[in-house]
């Protein structure tokens, strides 16, 4: 009897796999970004390409504003295979994947243009592919913009204006030397606390790009925009290694494919959206500034020197600085 129990169960499971393989899945992935950006929309692009060409087999579904947690929370739980796909910025995967630190370095991009011609040719294609060996399958690079200062009280005209500000930093090493290096007095804060961190005068600035500086209405505190570009550190699409590996060859085609198709989307709608979070900022009276570039590139040496000392990065930096 106890035989024959098992027996049916084995079956059952094995009918329930065999119905689920049939029909497909829902994968799931996750954004802190709200339901209307353009990373999360572009993922929904992503999964509609996906079900064309599957058939309406697989699909994926997107929980924006951080339903299932911070970063750092999804992080871990694509890694365990517990959930399926995430979009992040480059930062918090600086400790997991060393490769990730060459975007994310200061000034490394002259344009947008550069930025994006070198992300889709080879040093894109090596800094995914580095991934798998913690867990990660990078399937794509989406744009963040480039991220620039503003301040409070009065405006950084120069480099010199920056000394002694205190800044609202992300929760990184790389970023509070970056900070330093500029002679500003680095300040790590969580990125809902900025607001009130400008506003109670507990900073003085922070650094972040158009969108960012629109919609979470730091402009409305601080509205002195200066800009100094020093970052285009970019957005990844991370699916687990682990749910990756259970994927026929076909499907990791169809995934890659579709993951490609989605980037000139996602770009399109960053494009539009930064011009109308700059219109939204300038209308309300902030002041945009431009500044001499070089000093503040100057001072990045010790930067550079400080987390860029394996020698396979440094050849990627190279690479980057030669792309034309």
């Amino acid at each position: 009897m106890q035989l024959l129990k098992r027996s049916t169960l084995a079956t059952g499971f094995a009918a329930a796999l065999a119905v689920s393989l049939a029909h497909g899945k829902e994968f799931r992935a996750a954004d802190i970004q709200p339901d209307d950006y353009p990373t999360v929309l572009a993922v929904r692009y992503m999964s509609d390409i996906i079900k064309q060409k599957t058939g309406g087999k697989d699909s994926i579904k997107v929980f924006s504003g951080g339903a299932l947690g911070g970063e750092k929370d999804t992080i871990e739980q694509v890694k365990i295979g517990a959930l399926d796909l995430v979009r992040v910025n480059v930062a918090p995967m600086n400790n997991i994947c060393p490769e990730t630190m060459v975007p994310t370095m200061p000034f490394l991009f002259r344009s947008k243009e550069h930025m994006r011609k070198v992300l889709d040719g080879p040093v894109g294609d090596q800094i995914l592919a580095a991934c798998a060996s913690q867990g990660f399958v990078g399937l794509a690079f989406y744009d963040s913009g480039a991220r620039s200062s503003y301040t409070v009280k009065k405006a950084v005209r120069s480099f010199g204006d920056m000394k002694g500000l205190k800044v609202r930093v992300q929760q990184s090493d790389l970023w509070v030397s970056l900070l330093q290096a500029m002679g500003a007095n680095a300040t790590p804060m969580p990125y809902g606390e900025v607001y009130t961190g400008l506003k109670t005068g507990v900073v003085d600035a922070a650094e972040n790009n158009w969108p960012s500086y629109d919609t979470a209405h730091h402009y409305e505190v601080a509205k002195f925009y200066t800009l100094t570009e020093h970052s285009m550190a970019p957005e990844l699409l991370l699916i687990s290694k682990t749910v990756w590996d259970r994927l026929s060859p076909g499907e990791q085609k169809i995934f890659r494919q579709a993951a490609r198709e989605s980037v000139p989307y996602m770009r399109k709608l960053w494009d539009a959206k930064e011009a109308a979070s700059r219109a939204i900022v300038e209308k309300a009276g902030v002041q945009v500034i431009s500044v001499d570039k070089k000093p503040f590139q100057d001072a990045m040496k010790p930067v550079y020197d400080k987390f860029i000392t394996d020698p396979k990065l440094k050849d990627m930096i190279k690479r980057v600085q030669e792309t034309k």
